[in-house]
């Protein structure tokens, strides 16, 4: 321990050697002249020097006592900053924020949400941060982010936003060139865009569930695979296959019929989201509230049903190309 170890016998030195006097010191802290002689007399000790000479008149700085007065007022300032920056942080909505998500929701729909939340709060500044592997974001120094899949780490709070609905889609050209299909068996051995990793549901392995909980697992060859789902759209909307693509990114293809939800009763596995962030007392109020309208802007969104138009029931319903044009 060293004598700048406690601030309340720092706090106590100063005021004696700005008030000239113990007993003013102690009417300005509201304690005892007693209580502050023991203070002076034990951080004197501690420096192992005189810091003030007193005699019948009044009190005098020694040359260490001047020394220890001017790193006294330094420190006790630092400290007084810092709870001040403290205090602001848990009051004010200011200040800078570090916020990531996978790269295909992140340039989609989190940066319009972290727009609104700005506009909102101008005082906030936000570094907004891609990654598909988000997870390890906590670890660089992100504040929060939004995450898709299973989260089993505990280093992290992960708050619930709902499930993100996939469903297995086409397009109208590419459904012109086959026979309609019944059954999930039917989609087996057609061209399938998949996402490259087993993470975010990808891989050669589609299982697909009926309304009634029915579930059927395809085993797929896929002519694409991609690390996002915004690559996956471009290629279904191309005609290049089937692709099992979530609602909130395909639903306007989908009412305006773009793309066609193929097996309407059928969707492909669901995937949870949330909104992580570390676990840690005092979260800056900056923090909370961006977490606090993320929450709730996307679970509104993953809460949206899609509208379809209604799925062709024969070769001639789809026309005889692509409709991305039309």
């Amino acid at each position: 321990m060293t004598i700048f170890s406690n601030l309340a016998l720092l706090r106590s030195f100063v005021s004696i050697a700005e008030s000239d006097s113990i007993s003013a010191a102690a009417r300005n802290l509201g304690t005892t002249q007693p209580t502050l002689s023991r203070q002076l007399a034990q951080l004197e000790s501690e420096c192992g020097s005189v810091l003030l000479r007193r005699d019948t008149h009044r009190m005098h700085l020694t040359d260490m006592g001047a020394k220890v007065l001017a790193d006294a007022r330094a420190m006790l300032a630092m400290a007084e900053e810092c709870e001040r920056r403290l205090r602001a942080d848990q009051t004010t909505l200011v200040g800078h924020v570090r916020f990531f998500s996978t790269i295909d929701f992140g340039q989609s729909v989190v940066s319009k949400l972290l727009a609104r939340f700005m506009l909102q709060n101008p005082a906030i500044t936000v570094d907004l941060i891609y990654s598909n592997r988000p997870l390890r974001m906590l670890e660089e120094g992100c504040d929060a982010g939004v995450v898709a899949g299973t989260v089993a780490d505990e280093t992290v709070i992960a708050r619930p936003l709902g499930a993100i609905r996939r469903y297995p889609v086409a397009s109208p050209g590419f459904l012109a060139r086959r026979q309609p299909p019944h059954k999930p068996d039917d989609l087996a051995s057609w061209p399938w865009l998949t996402l490259g990793t087993e993470v975010f549901g990808g891989a050669r392995n589609i299982t697909l569930f009926h309304e009634s909980g029915e579930e059927q697992t395809l085993h797929v060859t896929p002519v694409l695979t991609a690390e996002g789902v915004t690559g996956l759209r471009e290629a279904a909307l191309e005609g290049l296959g089937v692709s099992p693509l979530p609602g909130w990114l395909v639903a306007d293809d989908l009412a305006t019929g773009r793309l066609v939800r193929l097996l309407p009763q059928w969707r492909a596995q669901e995937l949870p989201a949330h909104v992580v962030y570390p676990v840690q007392k005092g979260l800056p109020l900056r923090v909370r509230a961006l977490v606090d309208f993320m929450s709730e802007a996307v679970r509104e969104l993953l809460a949206r049903p899609c509208v379809c138009r209604n799925a062709p029931t024969s070769m001639q319903d789809t026309g005889n190309g692509n409709n991305r044009d039309k």
